[in-house]
């Protein structure tokens, strides 16, 4: 693997890092009795009636965990698997899926619950930049193979 892969690979190793730990707090959120004071900046932010909306669970699987499993198969593409050719395909095509997951995510926030989640937010912004990162290394591999 190039150097310039491998620096794009342990950044998104840190993303993905980032990504866990963001979607942990989600998590934890979700499943909290009180409200979370830290995400509540009133009327149009507030994390706990997005992380305990009906959208907040698919298949009942809540999306904070969904979050957390996609991001560490990222972080275990991006280290355990970085060195085989097929890798930055396969961190691009999974971080498209999580970013068309989380895109879908902010339309609800944005029209059907009218309410904005910094914890989604931050997610979103989190899966652009490993989708970003992705893009880079495929066209890196594709033009020095």
């Amino acid at each position: 693997m190039k150097p310039a892969s491998r620096r794009i690979c342990l950044v998104i190793a840190v993303l993905a890092l980032a990504g866990i730990a963001v979607s942990s707090l989600a998590l934890q959120n979700h499943y909290a009795k009180s409200a979370s004071s830290y995400c509540d900046l009133g009327e149009s932010f507030n994390c706990d009636i997005v992380n305990r909306s009906t959208y907040s669970v698919v298949l009942g699987l809540p999306v904070a965990l969904i979050g957390i499993i996609g991001y560490a198969m990222l972080l275990a593409l991006s280290t355990l698997y970085r060195a085989k050719a097929e890798t930055p395909a396969m961190l691009l095509i999974a971080a498209l899926g999580g970013l068309a997951f989380a895109v879908y995510l902010t339309y609800v926030e944005a029209f059907v619950l009218a309410v904005w989640c910094l914890l989604c937010l931050s997610s979103l912004v989190l899966i652009l930049s490993i989708t970003l990162l992705s893009s880079v290394m495929v066209l890196h591999s594709i033009r020095n193979p």
